[in-house]
């Protein structure tokens, strides 16, 4: 069955004259590949989001502790301390609004998602007879790394 889809490497996968089985494993790699891009993209998003929740986060509670302090050291301070509460207090709604730990974890989920899948596709692909439930089995697991960006129970 493979060597009929071997030849000149992936592109002969895609080759529809290869009949099912050339099918099934040309859909079995790009699942792979897919799943390998993916994987990437929500690990670098994963720490993106974890760098601005840092960045908004620190700020935040580092001038709303010297607000507080400056407001409570003399009367001439507190219009300082006013607006360094201010900015802290922007900082915080600009976290709040973002969500950014909840992205991270979000993309954290989907990237172990993403991987599974890659890892399931990867030994699918070294089996000598790749069936249609295997296949089915992928586009499952690919359907559950697309909802893990959103939910607790992807």
């Amino acid at each position: 069955m493979t060597d009929a889809c071997e030849g000149a490497g992936t592109a002969s996968f895609s080759d529809p004259s290869g009949g099912p089985a050339c099918r099934l494993l040309a859909e079995s790699e790009r699942l792979r590949n897919e799943a390998h891009r993916k994987t990437t993209l929500a690990d670098r998003r994963a720490a993106f989001w974890a760098v601005a929740d840092i960045v908004l986060g620190f700020p935040a509670a580092l001038l709303a502790a010297v607000s507080g302090a400056a407001g409570l050291t003399t009367p001439d301070a507190r219009t300082p301390a006013a607006l360094l509460a201010l900015a802290s207090a922007g900082l915080s709604a600009g976290a709040g609004f973002l969500r950014s730990d909840t992205r991270r974890m979000g993309h954290k989920r989907a990237r172990k998602a993403w991987a599974a899948l890659e890892g399931e596709a990867t030994v699918a692909l070294t089996r000598e007879h790749l069936d249609q439930e295997s296949l089915r089995r992928l586009f499952e697991m690919r359907q559950a790394a697309l909802a893990a960006y959103e939910g607790d129970d992807a």
